[in-house]
């Protein structure tokens, strides 16, 4: 794979030269090119053999597709999540990746010829031991926590982790997810838009457990060596999901285009993934995976949607949930 990577770069560069540097322009995310993202690191990395200028647009992606359709300006589309892809898919505008994927090093099985996984990850509450230090040890657990703990999570109408939340809950309990909602709905501090808010609030202390990922506290053990923020991991199973990167059918610039869906794969960006974007990388091994990021406690048992499922499910799980915290 790095040896087809590498020659699809020196025949980029070998091409005429054009009056100006060929631009591939990634669709991402608002939080990818920020400080704490990955998107400089990415577009450093590509650039260095691409001989072009990689350009980052940001945005809320699945909305901005959907209304441009196939006037998208992107040539690659980069973080959209397992939950997503089949709206994502509907728009039309995605091409095949054309790559082969068994370098992947997934806990599932993965086979799309469309949307390539560059990492994954579970949703999971994380709290910090200092200021909990019972924490809950199940989802039971977690429905009946004592009256005093609040949590802050985010809301599924807007943020992909919120999504993940009500499908993980519904994964879990099924036709009781509304009882499960109704029980730990006076737990719920506040719903935020986003999972940054929600993160923020709980590192500013105003919650004490927050919805997020099995992969946040490495963060502060490996950027602010704080061994403080710890997961609290089910045996009833954390939901999975990844993030995935996508080809535009119809981009201007497909020796590029592939070129970077190729790139995504190897193992120069993979290795990037845990310290850019605090995940787990998709397709690299976990003996190479960067130093202490193996000690990270992970759950035993994985819950996953298929894209179709995750869809038909979207809109009832949202409501059970809704219906719960507007009592």
């Amino acid at each position: 794979m790095k040896t087809s990577i590498l020659a699809a770069g020196v025949a980029l560069l070998a091409l005429p030269a054009l009056a100006d540097t060929p631009v591939l322009t990634v669709y991402a995310g608002d939080y990818f090119t920020s400080e704490w993202g990955p998107g400089p690191a990415i577009e450093q990395g590509f650039e260095a053999f691409c001989g072009c200028d990689l350009q980052f647009s940001v945005g809320d992606l699945l909305p901005r597709l959907m209304l441009e359709g196939q006037e998208t300006q992107a040539d690659i589309v980069i973080g959209l999540t397992t939950d997503v892809l089949k709206r994502a898919r509907e728009t039309g505008v995605f091409g095949p990746h054309g790559q082969d994927l068994a370098a992947l090093t997934l806990p599932i099985d993965w086979k799309d010829d469309t949307f390539i996984p560059f990492n994954w990850g579970h949703t999971a509450f994380v709290y910090d031991e200092t200021k909990t230090p019972n924490p809950p040890k199940s989802f039971e657990d977690l429905r009946h926590l004592p009256e005093e703990v609040k949590v802050v999570i985010q809301d599924p109408r807007t943020s992909v982790s919120g999504l993940a939340l009500v499908l993980w809950v519904k994964s879990v309990y099924g036709d009781q997810a509304g009882a499960f909602w109704a029980d730990f709905a006076p737990h719920v501090l506040t719903v935020t838009k986003d999972w940054s808010e929600s993160y923020g609030l709980f590192t500013d202390g105003e919650a004490d457990m927050v919805l997020s990922f099995t992969t946040s506290p490495a963060y502060h053990m490996f950027a602010e060596n704080d061994f403080t923020k710890k997961a609290a991991i089910f045996p009833e199973g954390h939901y999975f999901m990844a993030e995935t990167v996508g080809k535009i059918a119809a981009t201007d610039q497909p020796a590029l285009a592939d070129a970077f869906m190729a790139w995504v794969l190897s193992a120069e960006f993979q290795k990037m993934i845990p310290v850019a974007n605090w995940s787990l990388p998709s397709a690299l091994p976990q003996d190479q995976w960067p130093e202490g990021w193996s000690t990270l406690p992970l759950p035993e048992k994985v819950l996953f949607l298929s894209e179709d499922e995750a869809e038909a499910l979207r809109e009832s799980t949202i409501e059970e949930w809704r219906a719960a915290l507007s009592q």
